[in-house]
């Protein structure tokens, strides 16, 4: 796939432009210049606005060669995810949020997106990602900022269920492949990036498909740069409520990933939770029902 697919819908604007009635002209200047706003407009707040009536609207998109509208809007998603600066992300998503109930617009929001998720997740490519990770030599995980996180906690789980498992820190591109140079191809590459995709994730991914490893991508759509890379690829819907990443359906995949895998390997794990709740046990590294009672309960009855 190529990395500029996302810039599609300007292609098909400026292919299509000279054939384009007056009112389908009008849309697609607006289109092109206010394409943050119209991302988040219907057909007809969008034809009230440029002054064509919402049928211009549907035949603008069945013009450009979309199936509709909600197409269109789709590609406009796509398009506003990648060019949005994060100051410009707060300007655009603060005009969509009540300021009164921002709890739960951010909650329905991030329930929509698993909703999504779950409707166009695709189960055969699930399960061929937990065979390549199953019949992996070594497991390489990878994602910078805001991505650490979820890359942190599906290693956090992955390192309980193998022994085989490397979590990629890094703060540059030059750390990053001093610690990937060895891959091959029998081992597998996770890579997780959500817009705005970091440069150092795909460069990792291309690397290690020039190395015949398996790349399973997980990321927010087909259009996403990381695809190209991959041998699979795991979908799962993000939002950019304000400058801040909802991440929140990725992570109810990587939670599937991970009991999907423990499920696999159940004998395994429950020798490896055994043996450790002993050590836990040991050297007190959770707190435990008697201590809670002695150290917090008991002193708060004799009040």
């Amino acid at each position: 796939m190529n990395m500029h697919k996302q810039n599609d819908l300007m292609k098909r604007i400026k292919n299509a432009y000279p054939k384009l009635s007056k009112g389908q002209k009008l849309l697609a200047n607006y289109i092109l210049e206010h394409y943050e706003k119209a991302v988040f407009l219907t057909a007809a707040k969008l034809g009230k606005i440029v002054g064509v009536s919402e049928s211009t609207v549907v035949r603008f998109a069945n013009e450009l060669g979309y199936d509709g509208y909600p197409k269109l809007q789709r590609a406009l998603e796509e398009l506003v995810k990648t060019k949005l600066t994060s100051f410009q992300r707060v300007e655009v998503t603060s005009d969509r949020i009540d300021k009164g109930h921002v709890l739960k617009f951010v909650l329905q929001s991030d329930a929509e997106k698993i909703k999504h998720t779950l409707e166009e997740i695709d189960e055969n490519i699930f399960n061929q990602a937990i065979d390549m990770i199953l019949d992996a030599r070594k497991i390489y995980i990878l994602g910078v900022r805001s991505c650490s996180a979820l890359a942190g906690f599906l290693g956090f789980y992955f390192n309980l269920i193998f022994d085989n498992t490397k979590l990629i820190h890094t703060n540059s591109v030059s750390e990053m492949f001093e610690q990937i140079y060895k891959i091959g191809p029998e081992d597998v590459v996770i890579g997780i990036s959500f817009p705005r995709y970091s440069k150092r994730t795909i460069k990792a991914m291309e690397f290690s498909k020039s190395r015949k490893a398996k790349v399973i991508a997980i990321t927010d759509s087909l259009l996403s740069p990381l695809i190209q890379f991959s041998n699979c690829s795991l979908i799962a819907r993000s939002d950019m409520a304000s400058f801040v990443d909802s991440l929140v359906a990725p992570l109810s995949l990587i939670n599937a990933l991970i009991v999907a895998l423990c499920i696999k390997k159940k004998d395994e794990v429950l020798d490896t939770l055994e043996n450790l709740e002993k050590i836990w046990s040991e050297y007190q590294v959770y707190e435990n029902d008697e201590e809670y009672v002695t150290n917090y309960l008991a002193p708060n009855e004799l009040q």
